[in-house]
């Protein structure tokens, strides 16, 4: 069990499996990159995507067997996070659980800080 870091991002091992899980099907890429982008009703959402390169200024997380990259703006919004794979019935999906965040669209796709 991860302890709290206040200015830190963690990932649950059901996080990190699911990544690396994803990262099978994408040889071409060796990590993850998740962020901060403005849209939505709230201001802002999260994202992630495949990376094969890191980019200047990121922050980098690293799993073992593969890298989780974070620029450093995003991590300004992100720092103590928590990265979460939860399935609830026939959902599933990446949750993040950011005390950050303020409010938040009454769909769950977007926040405000």
């Amino acid at each position: 069990m991860q302890s709290f870091n206040p200015s830190s991002i963690s990932f649950t091992d059901a996080a990190v499996s699911h990544f690396k899980n994803s990262l099978n099907g994408k040889p071409e890429s060796f990590g993850i990159r998740i962020g901060v982008r403005e849209a939505g009703c709230s201001g802002y959402e999260y994202f992630f995507e495949y990376t094969n390169e890191e980019q200047e200024g990121d922050i980098l997380f690293d799993e073992s067997s593969f890298k989780i990259y974070v620029d450093s703006n995003s991590f300004e919004f992100l720092k103590g996070s928590e990265v979460d794979f939860v399935s609830t019935g026939l959902n599933q999906g990446i949750i993040f659980n950011n005390p950050n965040a303020k409010v938040t669209c009454g769909c769950g796709e977007s926040f405000s800080i």
